[in-house]
């Protein structure tokens, strides 16, 4: 296998221009970045192709090696990795039992860490609307591979909605002060949870079409959770509710 050693080399220009989201949206293509990332990626059937610095790897798709340069130019992160995957971007599925809604959730720290959340406490399907990019580097980061088991699809929260409400699906809020007791929160088989924006929290129009709304209690001099921190602690909470009905 010849080294890639040029920074003008075609591949290489093709595989950078999936750093601008129109490219990646076009080309239904993004990068994971690190052995892990590409793991999750492999197991899943995602990793289109493995771009490396290293001579022997094991996976089983395409290979590239490329010189410590080259990888330079391609990698977002601080150091270079030894490993970048070139992933198929997922076909969204079927809803499943239990959703998330995510309104305009903006940083992407914050959006990777509530995919983590939603892989690890049973979520289905997470619906993103007027969020950043869910194939943005920082967000498959801070998902830790969990984007490739997690269905993420794009929609108008208002027409989605609509749309479960006559299906059977409870739709629940979340209220930082007007809402029941998280803790009380016994959702049904079928629900979709609904979280808003760092700043402002969801839309109040969104919040009007929710059949109820919890709220996590809090110290008095805590005003709010980062939005993070607060999805995590509500998917927990309802898992341990929806399990044990």
């Amino acid at each position: 296998m010849a080294i890639i050693n040029s920074l003008n080399n075609f591949r290489v220009l093709q595989w950078q221009k999936l750093k601008n989201k129109v490219h990646r949206d076009r080309e239904k293509l993004f990068i994971a970045e690190g052995y892990h990332l590409v793991t999750e990626a492999h197991k899943t059937k995602y990793l289109k192709e493995l771009v490396t610095t290293e001579k022997n790897t094991g996976f089983e798709v395409p290979t590239y090696q490329v010189t410590y340069e080259v990888m330079e130019k391609l990698t977002s992160l601080a150091t270079p990795t030894k490993f970048l995957g070139i992933c198929h971007k997922k076909e969204p599925a079927a809803y499943g039992n239990r959703l998330l809604l995510l309104d305009q959730i903006h940083h992407p720290g914050n959006l990777g860490t509530i995919i983590r959340s939603a892989a690890a406490f049973g979520i289905d399907t997470v619906v993103l609307d007027k969020s950043v990019d869910v194939c943005n580097q920082k967000v498959i980061q801070s998902t830790q591979g969990m984007v490739f088991h997690v269905n993420v699809i794009k929609g108008d929260l208002g027409g989605i909605i609509a749309e479960l409400k006559p299906r059977g699906y409870q739709i629940i809020g979340t209220d930082v002060k007007h809402g029941v007791p998280l803790h009380t929160m016994k959702p049904h088989k079928k629900h979709a949870v609904l979280i808003g924006n760092e700043s402002d929290g969801a839309d109040s129009a969104l919040l009007g079409m929710c059949d109820t709304s919890v709220t996590i209690k809090m110290d008095d001099k805590c005003e709010s959770l980062n939005a993070g921190v607060a999805a995590s602690i509500v998917l927990y909470s309802l898992s341990l509710n929806f399990a044990s009905m």
